[in-house]
């Protein structure tokens, strides 16, 4: 039996670290003003480790796409393999040179660029694609915060997201 409809489970599940943040938060402050204020340290430890779970489950949901796009992500211990329809491939973290968000097709696509093999292209919405917020939250000074209002504004062009050795000078902007 089914008590949620397929589209409101969904966005339950989507936000779903922000659900559980703000269970975590209630029963945080229930025990600070609980009786006597024998469970209060407690309650504010859970508070504090609740706001944490919420910033990145907030992140994360902002990340997530509903997952039924073409093909199939998989990440595991530091290679990102896509199996798609048409292409796929392997890369891994560590030989990865570059990131880039391709919003010219339809789907917008993630380009991951590694020397000496052919780049992999990975639409946002592929099922697993979820998968790709740690993978990318791995990668040395990856701004979170410009990835994410990038995969949300999607100017129609492509955009660098991150670059292990950057090809510009230092003075120069990437867009």
């Amino acid at each position: 039996m089914m008590f949620f409809r397929p589209e409101a489970k969904a966005v339950l599940w989507r936000w779903r670290e922000m659900l559980v943040a703000a269970g975590v938060a209630l029963l945080g402050l229930w025990w600070i003003m609980g009786p006597g204020g024998l469970l209060a340290l407690l309650g504010w430890a859970l508070v504090l480790g609740a706001v944490a779970l919420g910033l990145v489950g907030f992140q994360r949901g902002r990340f997530r796409g509903a997952g039924d796009g073409p093909g199939a992500v998989q990440v595991d211990e530091g290679q990102i393999a896509y199996f798609g329809p048409l292409t796929g491939g392997v890369v891994s973290l560590a030989a990865l040179e570059r990131l880039s968000l391709d919003a010219t097709g339809n789907p917008a696509h993630w380009r991951l660029d590694a020397p000496d093999q052919a780049a992999v292209l990975i639409p946002v919405n592929a099922a697993g694609s979820d998968a790709l917020f740690d993978a990318f939250s791995k990668l040395p000074g990856l701004r979170t915060e410009r990835m994410l209002s990038e995969l949300r504004n999607r100017r129609g062009h492509a955009v660098v997201i991150w670059e292990r050795t950057p090809l510009r000078p230092a003075h120069a902007l990437l867009h």
